[in-house]
Parts: C-alpha cells; sequence; structure tokens
C-alpha cells in the first residue's frame, strides 16, 4: 500500500516525478473520487462542470498531470456522486491501480463516501492512494483544519484509517493562525505535525517509512 499526500495536483512537477514514477506507472487506472466539491454544487449539471473534460475546472489540472507518468484521459474514471450507484462506483474503484482524491472540502467528501457506502471498497484497495489538500487529509484516521473561509473553527475530523502518529497543515504559509493550530494539536494530541507548503510539498507513505518531499516542515515537542 503507498500513500501519497500532495499539496497541489501538481504531480508532474520535477522535484515530484523523480520519486513518484517508482509508484505511478504508464498505462495504468485511475480512478478520481469527486466527492470533495463545495455544499453548493447540488446537481449532476453543476459536478460536472467542475470534473468533465473540455468544461470542467479541475479537469485539466488532475488529469493532465498524468500525462507524463504515460497514463492517458481513457485511463481516468471519476466517480460522479451524482450518477454512480453505489454499485458502479464500487466497481469504478475496484477496477483502479490509483486512486485519487482531490482537494476541497474533507468533511464533506467523508460524509459522501458513507453515505454511497463505499469506505469498505476504498479501504480494501491495496495499490496507490494519492490526493491533494483534503484529498490528503482524509487519507489519515484523524486530522485537524485550521480556521479559514470554509471552517471558521478549529476543528478534528476523522478520515480514513490509513495513517495515524501524526497531523498534516496543507499549504502552509506561516501565518499566525496556521502556527496556532499547529500548537494546538502538538499540545492536545502530543504528534508530530508536518507543514506542507502551497504546492511544494508533499509526503509519501510507503513501505512503513515516510518520506518528505519538497518543502515540507516538522514541528515536535518530542
Amino acid at each position: 500500500m503507498i500513500n501519497i499526500l500532495l499539496d497541489g495536483s501538481n504531480i508532474d512537477a520535477d522535484w515530484l516525478y523523480g520519486t513518484l514514477k517508482k509508484y505511478i506507472k504508464p498505462a495504468q487506472k485511475v480512478t478520481v473520487v469527486a466527492f470533495s466539491f463545495a455544499e453548493s454544487i447540488r446537481s449532476a449539471d453543476m459536478w460536472e462542470k467542475l470534473y468533465t473534460p473540455r468544461v470542467g475546472r479541475y479537469y485539466d489540472s488532475i488529469v493532465g498531470a498524468f500525462a507524463a507518468y504515460g497514463i492517458g484521459d481513457d485511463d481516468v474514471t471519476f466517480v460522479n456522486y451524482f450518477t454512480d450507484t453505489p454499485e458502479t462506483a464500487a466497481r469504478k474503484i475496484m477496477d483502479a491501480d490509483i486512486l485519487y482524491f482531490p482537494g476541497g472540502n474533507p468533511v464533506l467528501m467523508m460524509q459522501r463516501i458513507d453515505r454511497m457506502g463505499l469506505r469498505k471498497t476504498i479501504l480494501q484497495h491495496d495499490g496507490v492512494v494519492m490526493g491533494f489538500s483534503a484529498g490528503a487529509l482524509i487519507q489519515m484516521e484523524e486530522y485537524h483544519l485550521s480556521p479559514d473561509d470554509d471552517f471558521p473553527e478549529f476543528m478534528y475530523s476523522n478520515g480514513l484509517p490509513w495513517l495515524r502518529d501524526f497531523y498534516l497543515e496543507v499549504h502552509y504559509e506561516g501565518n499566525e493562525v496556521q502556527d496556532e493550530a499547529i500548537n494546538r494539536v502538538l499540545a492536545e494530541r502530543d504528534a508530530v505535525v508536518y507543514a506542507t507548503a502551497c504546492g511544494k510539498g508533499a509526503i509519501l507513505a510507503a513501505e512503513g517509512r515516510l518520506t518528505l518531499l519538497g518543502d515540507v516542515r516538522i514541528f515536535s515537542n518530542r
């Protein structure tokens, strides 16, 4: 099992490619679990404006970056929350070599995974799991959220129980709000916090060890 925690969707960046090409191979099948969209997205038509070819706001940034690894558009499948059934969604997940979780709202993403009954199927995946921002956070058994426009209060929430014993601060800019959140986690959980710089940091969890890629700061009381 390989977990890749990204700060952005730029997996074709030079500082990532040299490492990730060991795990992302040509013609592998990628399934994007596109459930992290905002609460204001309430229909298939609205969802398609985010994730479909030609018109999708996020489509090119997700799918296009895989081209560097020899994975084409036809190798990438999206799970559509509005049109897929639990059965068709599960089949897409089971057929994947790589599961990909996009950025957005991690709390809503987990709620939608559970509403569609996909948690067990996802956890049975034994290939590569990768995601950026919210898609990185939900790979952790518990994660924290610093206050921002979407989450005005600091909070802890539960993700999928792949990774534990550390916390992740995404889009780290060293501002007071983020540092206060990190210090709170250090005080309340006594765990290491890794902070990935905006679009410039990532963490690879493979073979029982963590590898920090790019710009990642480490905070610890230990």
